[in-house]
C-alpha cells in the first residue's frame, strides 16, 4: 500500500509540475501586459502596417483574436516585423509569443525548429505571377524562364519539383526579402515571380499597373499557412489553436460581430458553450468563461475576417475557395466547441 501512495504521490507531482510548466507563456504574457507577435515585413491581407503604424490583416486578426481572449483588449500588442529568414529565430528565442505570418506547415518544420503549429488559417498554394505582355497562358509554357524567388521559403525547393517534373531549364534568382522580390520582377530582372498565390496577389499591388499582370491557373503545391508556438507549453499550444477554432466555429454557429451580444441570450445549447453561459470552456484553457465572445466582437468570425482582409471586401478580392466552411464547400472546419 505505501509503495501504491507513493507512486501516486509521484504521479500528481509529476502532473503539477507539468501544469505549472505549461503555464509560463500565458504567465509571461499576463505579466508584461500584452501580446508579442510576429508578423512579415508587409504583406496586404495578411499582415500590414499603414502610414501611423497600425497593423491589419488576416494574420494580424489571430493575434488580436487572442489579446482579446486573454486582456478583453485588442490592442494590448506588439507587432514585430520579420524576414522570412529570421522569422523561426525569433519564435525560438522568446521574442515573440507567437509567428502569426503566413507560413506553410511542413513536417520538417513542425519537428525540427521547436515550434508547433496550431492550425491552419489560410489553405493555399504555390503559383506564378507574370506580365500579361509575355503572353503566358500556363506555367509549362515556362521553359527556360528566370524566376525570381524569396530565399527562406518553402518556394525554391517546390520550384525546382515542378520544373524537374516537367523535363523543363529554369534560372533562379533570389532575394532576402518579399518587396526586394517584387521590385526586381517588376524592373524586369526575372520573367517570373513565384510565391504563395495569395502572396502574388498581395504583391501585384504594390506594382505601378497591377492590372498589367497575371497570376498563372496552376497551383503546383500544398501550402497550408498558420500560426506557430514553441513547444513545451501545452497550455498555450491550446490558447493560440482555439482562438483559430473559435473564430471558425463562430462562423459555423453564425456569431458575429454585431450580433454576438444577442447570441449571448440563446437558448441553443451549442451556443450557450460557445459564449460561456453554460459550462467552463474558457477556464479550461486558462481564460474567462466569455472567451469566444471577447474574440468574436473584437474580430469577427473567420468569415468576417477573411472577407475584409483578403476576400470580397479587400482589394484583393480572392475567392474563398478552399477556405470556406466544410459546409460550404471549403475545408474550413472547427472541432467541437463542447
Amino acid at each position: 500500500m505505501k509503495r501504491v501512495s507513493l507512486v501516486v504521490t509521484l504521479a500528481l507531482a509529476a502532473g503539477l509540475s507539468a501544469q505549472a510548466a505549461s503555464a509560463q507563456t500565458l504567465k509571461t504574457v499576463k505579466d508584461r501586459g500584452m501580446l508579442s507577435c510576429g508578423v512579415s515585413q508587409g504583406l496586404p491581407g495578411f499582415s500590414t502596417p499603414d502610414d501611423k503604424g497600425n497593423w491589419t490583416g488576416l494574420d494580424v486578426d489571430i493575434c488580436r483574436a487572442i489579446a482579446a481572449a486573454i486582456f478583453n483588449d485588442a490592442t494590448k500588442i506588439k507587432f514585430v516585423p520579420l524576414s522570412a529568414k529570421d522569422r523561426f529565430t525569433a519564435l525560438q528565442s522568446g521574442e515573440i509569443d507567437v509567428l502569426s505570418r503566413n507560413t506553410t506547415w511542413t513536417l520538417s518544420r513542425d519537428t525540427s525548429l521547436g515550434a508547433n503549429f496550431t492550425g491552419v488559417t489560410y489553405y493555399d498554394g504555390q503559383g506564378f505571377l507574370v506580365k500579361k505582355s509575355l503572353k503566358v497562358n500556363s506555367a509549362l509554357e515556362l521553359n527556360s524562364a528566370s524566376v525570381c524567388v524569396q530565399t527562406g521559403t518553402t518556394t525554391e525547393q517546390n520550384l525546382a519539383d515542378y520544373f524537374k517534373g516537367n523535363n523543363m531549364k529554369y534560372e533562379v534568382i533570389a532575394f532576402a526579402t518579399a518587396d526586394e522580390t517584387i521590385k526586381a520582377y517588376e524592373s524586369g530582372r526575372c520573367d517570373v515571380f513565384t510565391s504563395d498565390v495569395s502572396q502574388l496577389y498581395a504583391e501585384r499591388l504594390k506594382v505601378a499597373t497591377p492590372a498589367d499582370h497575371v497570376v498563372l491557373p496552376e497551383v503546383i503545391s500544398k501550402e497550408p499557412l498558420g500560426p506557430m508556438v514553441r513547444h513545451g507549453d501545452d497550455q498555450w499550444f491550446d490558447i493560440v489553436k482555439w482562438t483559430l477554432y473559435a473564430m471558425v466555429g463562430a462562423e459555423e454557429l453564425g456569431m458575429t460581430q454585431k450580433n454576438i451580444d444577442e447570441m449571448v441570450k440563446s437558448d441553443k445549447p451549442e451556443v450557450k458553450r460557445a459564449v460561456g453561459t453554460d459550462g467552463n470552456l474558457g477556464e479550461q484553457l486558462g481564460l474567462t468563461k466569455d472567451w469566444m465572445v471577447r474574440i468574436v466582437k473584437a474580430v469577427g468570425n473567420y468569415g468576417e475576417s477573411f472577407e475584409r482582409n483578403v476576400g470580397s471586401g479587400s482589394k484583393l478580392a480572392i475567392a474563398r475557395g478552399l477556405n470556406n466552411l466544410w459546409s460550404k464547400g471549403g475545408i474550413q472546419y472547427a472541432p467541437p466547441i463542447r
